[in-house]
């Protein structure tokens, strides 16, 4: 047998890539990837977040009269009473020869729509179908923009997933002070909805003596000042264009070194921008921000370049929180929180304290059966139990996975079933030297008998844990990891490990030919 077999050189190899990926973890070095700590373990917020999804069909209905009033007054075609119902949108054709241009674009540009036509007047409705998938889509969104809004915010390692139909689970470690929990809420529940809407001139001035029910008559709605609630705007229920036009939003200063937010429109939005300006020289554009108006800037001339800027008031943070809601989006639906919970840091501390008491008390114990049991079989035993751990950490480490109290009990389960394999193996040798079959033969068939043992619960363990992270949630997830990273680094090293140190010591152990003290046998 030669020393350096393959079984050795893998093993070898194996060991090297668990301790130097390792190492930035272990010692907490300021370079290379390591394992990031989970609510439980470094403290923090936990949220759970309810989705106002009928919101989301409402924004789709407005969205839909958008584009049926541009398209109508980009192709000149004299349309009437167009205005949004709760679940519709409804208007008149005045010309008769233009309504085939009209069915056109409801069928080509627009899906999911239920055309309904009298004579002249169409109602538009939303399918059942196309209401459902709005809905799904909106929780899905969230999701997503949550996610883009915590990254671009800072935040280390925020677990953001969707929980049931409309719900949304938020975690994040290392929120510590209630500033930072405070910001963090409410960059998380700013719906951020920035829309462009026409004022109405020629019934601005009876604002303040109109009702909604009254101002809905004419398709107007009316809004309040962000910075006076006593000021109030008459503007156009549809709006010229909404935040999901926007690609870019910055923070800036004006000339008197005020915050003030820039954004900038995607093609199509400049074009719809730079065709309604030319049109409405001398009148008033309002900027609504989440219902709030923040300024309402007269028209001068055409505005062309697909840009804008949003002024009121803004302290630098506001106004920063403001442009990377913009950035990453607006929400599609409000968000309610359901539920709040904070970990402290104090209390993450106990439970790494706990769970590491666990797994050295654990491991040593361990540690100290095999060799008193098995002896120097026992010894190598060991050497594959903690290059296990070593591998553990570095494949998490390389991935970046969070660790979370579950998964430090997953580790914790895998020292036991690491250990196990090599139990199955050392017995499986022992029994066979006990009916005098020689050493070698005895590691060979050991090995061969006790593979189907190992494989069997290895592989079913597996599978377990595969099923647990495709239905679990954040914590069952970190166990699902954990414990499946072990049972294929275990696999590799009671297997294969351990079979190639008996290989390169083979000649050592012919040589003593000590049963006893190899393997523990009588």
């Amino acid at each position: 047998m030669k020393i350096f077999n393959y079984r050795f050189i893998i093993f070898a190899l194996s060991i090297v890539f668990g301790i130097f990926f390792s190492i930035p973890s272990l010692m907490q070095t300021d370079t290379g990837k390591k394992i990031s700590l989970g609510l439980d373990l470094q403290g923090g917020l936990h949220m759970l977040l309810g989705v106002n999804t009928h919101e989301a069909v409402t924004a789709k209905i407005k969205s839909i009269a958008s584009s049926i009033k541009y398209f109508a007054d980009d192709e000149e075609i004299l349309i009437d009473a167009l205005s949004i119902n709760e679940d519709s949108v409804t208007f008149t054709v005045l010309d008769v020869d233009e309504m085939p241009k009209m069915d056109e674009m409801l069928n080509t540009s627009i899906t999911g729509l239920e055309v309904n036509k009298n004579d002249q007047d169409y109602i538009l409705t939303l399918t059942a179908e196309d209401i459902e998938k709005t809905k799904d889509f909106a929780v899905s969104q969230v999701v997503e923009t949550i996610r883009n809004r915590l990254d671009q915010f800072g935040l280390s390692e925020p677990s953001v997933t969707r929980q049931g139909d409309t719900d949304i689970v938020v975690q994040l470690p290392g929120i510590k002070t209630a500033e930072d929990e405070k910001a963090a809420r409410e960059l998380i529940s700013k719906p951020a909805n920035l829309e462009l809407m026409a004022v109405d001139e020629e019934r601005a001035d009876q604002v303040y003596t109109m009702t909604a029910s009254q101002a809905a008559q004419y398709g107007n709605i009316i809004l309040e000042d962000t910075n006076d609630a006593s000021t109030k705007y008459l503007v156009k229920e549809i709006p010229i264009l909404n935040g999901s036009q926007i690609i870019d939003a910055q923070v800036a200063f004006d000339q008197a070194n005020q915050p003030i937010i820039n954004f900038t429109l995607n093609s199509s939005g400049a074009r719809i921008f730079g065709d309604f300006t030319a049109k409405s020289v001398g009148k008033r554009l309002a900027v609504v921000l989440d219902g709030k108006v923040y300024s309402a800037p007269n028209i001068r001339e055409r505005i062309g370049g697909g840009s804008g800027q949003i002024s009121g008031g803004f302290t630098v943070a506001e106004a920063g929180n403001v442009a990377i809601a913009l950035r990453s989006g607006a929400l599609p639906a409000s968000v309610k929180l359901l539920e709040k919970r904070s970990v402290g840091p104090s209390l993450g501390a106990d439970s790494i304290k706990a769970s590491m008491i666990a797994l050295i008390s654990g491991f040593v114990l361990v540690f100290i059966f095999m060799i008193i049991y098995y002896k120097r079989a026992g010894i190598i035993a060991n050497i594959a139990l903690v290059t296990n751990i070593f591998i553990i950490i570095a494949v998490m480490a390389m991935f970046g996975a969070t660790l979370t109290l579950p998964g430090m009990a997953g580790i914790v389960l895998t020292v036991g079933m690491a250990v196990d394999a090599n139990v199955i193996i050392s017995e499986r040798i022992r029994e066979l030297l006990r009916e005098g079959m020689s050493i070698p033969k005895a590691i060979e068939d050991g090995y061969s008998n006790a593979m189907r043992a190992i494989l069997d619960a290895n592989i079913t363990t597996l599978l377990v844990a595969v099923i647990l992270y495709a239905y679990g949630t954040g914590p069952i997830k970190g166990f699902a990891v954990t414990i499946s990273i072990g049972i294929l680094a275990s696999m590799l090293t009671a297997i294969l490990g351990t079979h190639g140190i008996y290989e390169a010591l083979l000649p050592k152990i012919m040589q003593s030919k000590d049963k006893k003290k190899w393997f523990g046998v009588k």
